[in-house]
């Protein structure tokens, strides 16, 4: 039930399914609350990225240049350099936890980075070696390979082996959910399809998926579809107060995570909005719970585990 599945049926039959979970409609399965009686949780998803110089790929500003790509390389670099240190001031300020998806080739870049985050009790989550290759480009093996890196780098450098994963570029094969839970992960934030956490089985058990936007997201929003930040921000507001009424109805406990780029908000204007935003959250933080993906992984899992021992 867990290998990819081309169905029966000719042209007009059943579609070719992942066999990872089934269909389920938003008011249907487990219901639980989060911590302190919350419907809805909240996480910033805080990307650390790096790119290798003249070589890979990378998100752009402008149009590419042939390598070395000098504006595009030294636009994310600023980043690692600038926007994300005013961004965690800005995170301190709201005492707001981040779950942080780090490339472990900032060891070697800018560890000082990875060590503040730490020091404030992030998350570490995996995030692949670089954003500069794409996981799928993989075989097996090293796909295996990457998978085991993350660990050991993590737990050497930073104390703890990361329990989640995002891919770089959020690319996978028809694998990785397998060799995920294999190697030891407990959650994915690969798959954008439901706003709560969802079971997905795979041939070494399961494997949670924690969802992680792709529309309250700044790369594809401000990049792609060339949205200005302030309305980027009034898209978080939206985002979370229509969010906070429908966890209320019910019946299903929600999650909304909010994923940032400091090479994009980082930038000073944008920064004042995303500050604005995180603000009118952090205002509301009696309501809900301000946490990380990984906390939402283990309470889910906790939550389901207990009602099937009391059914």
């Amino acid at each position: 039930m867990n290998d990819f599945k081309r169905e029966p049926g000719g042209s007009f039959g059943p579609l070719t399914t992942h066999g990872r979970f089934g269909y389920q409609a938003i008011h249907e399965g487990d219901t639980y609350d989060w911590p302190n009686g919350s419907r809805l949780a909240v996480y910033l998803g805080f990307n650390l990225e790096h790119f290798a110089f003249g070589e890979g790929l990378g998100a752009a500003l402008g149009p590419l240049s042939p390598q070395p790509d000098v504006l595009n390389f030294s636009w994310r670099e600023y980043g690692n350099r600038v926007g994300a240190w005013r961004c965690i001031e800005l995170f301190d300020a709201l005492d707001m936890p981040a779950g942080t998806l780090i490339n472990t080739s900032l060891y070697e870049h800018c560890p000082a980075l990875i060590e503040a985050c730490v020091a404030r009790g992030d998350e570490l989550i995996a995030h692949g070696h670089t954003n500069a290759q794409r996981q799928s480009d993989l075989d097996e093996d090293g796909e295996r390979a990457l998978l085991a890196h993350c660990q050991a780098r993590m737990l050497e450098q930073s104390g703890a082996a990361p329990s989640g994963w995002l891919s770089p570029w959020i690319s996978e094969s028809h694998r990785t959910p397998d060799l995920l839970a294999q190697t030891g992960y407990r959650y994915t934030l690969n798959w954008c399809h439901d706003d709560r956490p969802i079971r997905m089985q795979t041939k070494h058990g399961s494997l949670w998926s924690v969802p992680y936007p792709q529309e309250l997201n700044d790369l594809p929003m401000i990049m792609a579809r060339q949205m200005d930040m302030r309305d980027f921000a009034d898209m978080i507001i939206d985002q979370f107060d229509e969010m906070l009424e429908q966890a209320a109805r019910g019946p299903q406990a929600l999650v909304m995570g909010i994923a940032l780029h400091p090479y994009i908000v980082g930038q000073p204007y944008r920064l004042r909005h995303l500050r604005r935003a995180l603000a009118h959250i952090a205002r509301a933080r009696d309501d809900i719970w301000l946490t990380t993906p990984g906390a939402i992984a283990r309470h889910a899992d906790e939550a389901v585990r207990a009602a099937a021992q009391a059914a």
